[in-house]
């Protein structure tokens, strides 16, 4: 069975990558239908594995006497690598697998038929979250038993789910409202050309008034005879508000930026890195750092490159945890971002490669950093992972999962070092178990 679903996934994609040029405006459009249909059934193929394998997993686990509390661990983290997604999104996915798989049949019957997508099928799940199980799966009977759901757009499907949820339970929909407001929060993400996304979840109505003082505020500057445009007079204003001091002013915070000798005092070109965003180009970053010597003071702290290999120079320590020293420097050199493939999310953990119980120095060589998630993961039952430097002297960690599947990741080239380029992160590679 396994061996001919796999011929049958190798001969799809060997068939879609194949020349179109021969193909009429119809024939393209029933390949793009018939290729999207295909993705829905892979999405339900993929969770109904991603199910079967979170069983099997925890009833290893259990098997092998771990502790109940701990039972479950790096199963999420195992279906992120295979999708060649983050943990979080992982767990996700995996998250929305048991639902589709235990609670909604109808929908998941509609992506087996190519007719419903991963994205509405999580809008469905996400709707109907607050529900009990008998009510949920009245939910995915309506929209879903008849292919109703399978002719909404987003928006729709969304407004659907909801309405029968307020109908079937309004009690729990509002109390999902309420606890909704404990989970505010401000988050950053980067955003091309030098800018980033700073993003609040807030109660609407808190929403509503900030927009409103924005919005006024921008409106009284051109009515003044402001040349900014209204979003920029509203940047303006939040940052003022938020900081207390002009929007044009340095900061007074530890901004890391990695550059070259060569890019800060000469008119090198080599790509900056800024810890908490990525790669900026040399121009913008030599003008940063006149700017912050001017307003206030810059510290510039010296990192050496090996001549050889472009790689950051190491350095060891006797203490069991990694000394500040040390957990900036591997920071520094992973670029801010953990360092399991495809993760992205922001190193909150020193990690030991081989661990310290083994025998694992603290040393750069013998650390990565991680997210709290993947740090977890790896020591739950069935995890190892190993700490080597590739012929072409780049730190490299190989990871094995419990299923034999083996994922390196090589620590990113430090800005002005030849080879690969900085701008991806941690770079991945997987190998076959």
């Amino acid at each position: 069975m396994f061996d001919t679903s796999m011929a049958a996934i190798h001969e799809a994609k060997a068939a879609l990558v194949e020349d179109l040029s021969d193909l009429s405006d119809a024939q393209l459009v029933d390949l793009i239908r018939g290729a999207e249909e295909l993705k829905c059934v892979a999405a339900a193929a993929q969770a109904t594995a991603a199910v079967r394998l979170e069983q099997s997993q925890r009833a290893a686990q259990v098997e092998a006497g771990l502790r109940a509390e701990r039972v479950g661990e790096g199963i999420a983290e195992q279906v992120g690598l295979a999708r060649r997604e983050s943990a979080a999104k992982g767990a996700r996915l995996l998250g929305l697998a048991q639902v589709l798989d235990g609670e909604m049949p109808h929908a998941l019957a509609l992506m087996r038929d190519g007719r419903l997508n991963e994205w509405r099928a999580t809008i469905l799940a996400r709707e109907t979250a607050c529900l009990s199980l008998a009510d949920r799966r009245t939910v995915d009977e309506r929209l879903c038993a008849g292919g109703e759901a399978a002719t909404m757009s987003d928006l729709g499907l969304a407004r659907a789910a909801k309405k029968l949820a307020c109908e079937l339970d309004p009690a729990s929909v509002a109390e999902r409202a309420r606890r909704a407001e404990s989970e505010r929060h401000v988050s950053i993400r980067p955003a091309p050309d030098t800018m980033c996304w700073v993003t609040a979840l807030l109660p609407v109505k808190q929403a509503v008034s900030i927009y409103a003082v924005l919005l006024a505020a921008a409106a009284t500057a051109r009515a003044q005879g402001d040349e900014r445009s209204k979003g920029q007079a509203m940047a303006d204003t939040l940052v003022e508000k938020v900081t207390g001091r002009p929007a044009q002013e340095a900061p007074r915070v530890e901004i890391k930026l990695v550059m070259t000798d060569r890019t800060l005092l000469g008119d090198a070109d080599d790509a900056v890195h800024v810890e908490g965003y990525g790669p900026v180009p040399a121009p913008w970053a030599r003008a940063f750092v006149i700017g912050a010597m001017r307003a206030t003071r810059a510290w510039i702290r010296r990192l050496y490159i090996a001549p050889t290999t472009g790689q950051l120079v190491a350095m060891d320590s006797r203490a069991r945890c990694a000394p500040a020293g040390l957990a900036d420097f591997v920071a520094t050199r992973d670029q801010g971002l953990c360092r399991i493939p495809w993760c992205g999310a922001p190193i909150r953990q020193t990690d030991h490669v081989t661990a310290w119980a083994d025998g694992g120095p603290t040393s750069e060589a013998n650390t990565q950093g991680l997210c709290e998630r993947h740090n977890l993961a790896k020591e739950a039952l069935g995890w190892s992972a190993i700490a080597f430097t590739d012929p072409h002297g780049t730190h490299t960690v190989e990871t094995t999962t419990p299923t034999g599947h083996r994922h390196r990741s090589r620590a990113p080239a430090p800005p002005g070092a030849d080879g690969v380029s900085s701008s991806s992160g941690p770079l991945g590679l997987e190998l076959t178990g």
